[in-house]
């Protein structure tokens, strides 16, 4: 008999191992959001996140593009990935969030560990089954959900298992993903969402209001009106935005010079390059690289 899986639920629950800086950690949040916190610029993390619609409609932005969600589509995010969520007007949505970091590199599994991450490389990164492959990978979350609350000196080590398990059998059913970006928002947001796909994908190379209006055969004085009604940012804000975020990733997760990172992401002048990022961040390019945790939040922005 075929029947609708469902996931447990609890609000304001939380299961929690470890810290994120460490190599082993998990946090599962269970919780409900609003359109209310809908003014957050696109952030990344140092670990995975697993995102799930547990309600109603609810949509990710992923790098400038946007992803309209369904309940119990799942949203697979790696480390350093350009991302937010965004709830619609109304009622407060349902959600499970899960971060966690896994060492991977211990042989003879690394082979074996790399593919089942495969699937945080997906494109897209978003996932919709039917009932029946839902019921496996529920249920798995499901005996993580009661193990949370269990007091067993084991606890811990039986939710890894199952998380596991969990991706496990994620890797295996990830060839039935039937997920289709459809009912986008109306036509002007659809357009602004594809213009802000762009810049994500272009911002290393010179990008104007003009240029914007040229590439995607509108006015620049409509294109420059609508960008900030959707986004809350100009187009010269919102470029710069998405160029220091790239440039923390980059200083977080590679070696190279920051004069060198300075121009990877589009900085054609370093000194203009360092006020940005202090003016944004609060703290230096070099500082930011030593303690990241010091730098305040990003400005605030709709998209």
């Amino acid at each position: 008999m075929d029947y609708a899986p469902s996931l447990l639920y609890e609000q304001s629950y939380a299961i929690n191992i470890n810290k994120p800086a460490d190599p082993f950690f998990y946090y599962f949040d269970y919780d409900e959001r609003n359109y209310a916190i809908n003014m957050e610029f696109q952030h990344f993390h140092s670990f995975y996140e697993l995102f799930i619609l547990l309600d109603s409609e609810a949509a990710h932005i992923i790098e400038g593009k946007y992803y309209p969600l369904k309940m119990y589509d799942m949203v697979l995010l790696k480390p350093g990935l350009l991302h937010k969520t965004e709830y619609p007007p109304g009622q407060s949505r349902k959600r499970l969030i899960i971060n966690f970091n896994i060492p991977r590199d211990e042989s003879p599994l690394k082979l074996s560990m790399s593919r089942v991450f495969s699937v945080f490389d997906a494109s897209p990164c978003v996932f919709r089954f039917s009932a029946e492959k839902q019921q496996p990978l529920f249920t798995l979350l499901n005996t993580v959900f009661n193990q949370g609350k269990n007091l067993s000196p084991i606890r811990d080590l039986t939710i890894h298992t199952k998380f596991m398990e969990f991706l496990y059998t994620l890797y295996d059913e990830a060839r039935f993903n039937c997920y289709k970006a459809d009912n986008l928002p109306d036509t002007s947001a659809s357009r602004i969402y594809t213009i802000t796909a762009w810049i994500h994908k272009n911002y290393r190379q010179e990008i104007t209001l003009t240029s914007l209006a040229d590439q995607f055969n509108v006015s620049a004085c409509y294109l420059s009106h609508l960008f900030k009604q959707i986004t809350g940012f100009t187009i010269v804000g919102y470029v710069q935005m998405t160029r220091i975020r790239n440039v923390q990733q980059m200083l977080l997760y590679t070696d190279k010079k920051i004069t060198d990172i300075a121009e990877e992401c589009g900085f054609s002048s370093f000194s203009q390059f360092n006020r940005t990022f202090k003016a944004l961040c609060h703290v230096s390019p070099s500082s930011y690289r030593v303690s990241p945790q010091k730098s305040s939040a990003l400005p605030a922005a709709r998209l």
